[in-house]
């Protein structure tokens, strides 16, 4: 798993009823782009993340940011 700075982390719920969770990566701090990143959830809360399989990177269109929502 691969990421830039201003992508997007998709973590998909674990169980049934616990909801998918979308985190912007503000910092890469592995080598080549790879784990760990450090991210900030839209309530601000900020976390340093290796994440597994149950998770996506969404690239960012350059030029624009992601809509939220």
């Amino acid at each position: 798993m691969r990421a830039n700075t201003g992508d997007r982390l998709l973590v998909h719920g674990r169980v049934v009823g616990d909801h998918d969770r979308v985190a912007e990566i503000v910092e890469v701090l592995g080598t080549d782009g790879e784990p760990p990143f450090r991210v900030r959830f839209d309530d601000g809360h900020e976390a340093v993340m290796s994440p597994g399989p149950d998770s996506v990177v969404q690239e960012r269109v350059r030029g624009r940011k992601h809509k939220k929502g």
